[in-house]
């Protein structure tokens, strides 16, 4: 995909700004979008494209970094599957699939989107990461993505942003990328056996400690945000187990399934 087509895809995200928003991994407040944001978001989708046609790789776990969540002690805020989607030409296009939230309501949708319409948006840094899982986990994880039924299996609806990582009340965007990959590697149709798949295989969710006033305040003043699927022991005690970027890069690279995070930023960002 050259410029002008992620520059023609982007034109036509952002005449649909009309619509219902969707967020996940940034702020839920509406803008309308800056031209040097556009533009900066734009460079960052070209990069980003030319590097994983460099790298070889026909899947890789994409992130950007949507909100400033440093005060957790995490970088990247939402992480999808970008791929190569065959263009029937005999060439492709990189696609990502990622779960989005709604703002304003504590439910999700599944999207497929171009890198462009990815990094289309309000981004707290202009900065891309990535993980290539390791070639054996790349075909099965590849064969899920082009079988749009086993693609969304795993999908749940019920959202929050901090839903517990081996509950199932809510699922939030990390969970699900996490759940998914599960679930290519074991042709599980369930979100329990692909939880009980990245617990034999090690996966070790982040620990947040999230204060009581923000825990409180947290769930009265958004739809998104729910404790209540949180072990007692350790809700009461402000910590929250959930699935971050960070888990889940830490994992790949300490179980073998995935490589060393690559990083792309733009220029003093």
């Amino acid at each position: 995909m050259r410029l002008t087509s992620i520059l023609g895809v982007a034109m036509l995200a952002l005449a649909a700004l009309g619509t219902p928003p969707a967020h996940a991994g940034r702020s839920c407040e509406e803008k309308k979008p800056a031209v040097e944001t556009v533009v900066r978001g734009l460079r960052l989708a070209e990069r980003t494209l030319h590097a994983l046609d460099a790298s070889g790789h026909k899947v890789v776990l994409l992130a950007r970094a949507g909100q400033d969540l440093s005060r957790y002690g995490l970088r990247y805020s939402h992480l999808g599957f970008a791929y190569r989607q065959p263009d029937g030409h005999g060439g492709h296009v990189w696609r990502v699939l990622h779960k989005l939230n709604h703002c304003g309501s504590a439910e999700s949708a599944m999207y497929r989107q171009g890198l462009a319409e990815f990094f289309l948006d309000d981004l707290w840094r202009f900065e891309a990461a990535w993980v290539a899982p390791a070639a054996p986990v790349q075909d099965k994880l590849y064969a899920l993505l082009l079988d749009e039924p086993r693609a969304l299996a795993l999908h749940h609806k019920p959202y929050s942003i901090v839903s517990f990582a081996w509950g199932r009340k809510y699922q939030q965007s990390n969970q699900w990328a996490a759940e998914t990959l599960a679930a290519a590697m074991t042709d599980g149709a369930t979100r329990q056996r692909a939880q009980a798949w990245l617990q034999w295989q090690d996966f070790q969710p982040a620990m947040l400690r999230i204060g009581a006033l923000t825990r409180l305040g947290g769930r009265v003043a958004a739809a998104n945000v729910a404790f209540d699927d949180h072990p007692d022991a350790q809700r009461f005690t402000d910590r929250i187990e959930t699935v971050t970027v960070e888990s889940v890069f830490a994992w790949l690279g300490r179980s073998g399934l995935g490589g060393p995070v690559q990083v792309l930023r733009l220029d003093g960002t």
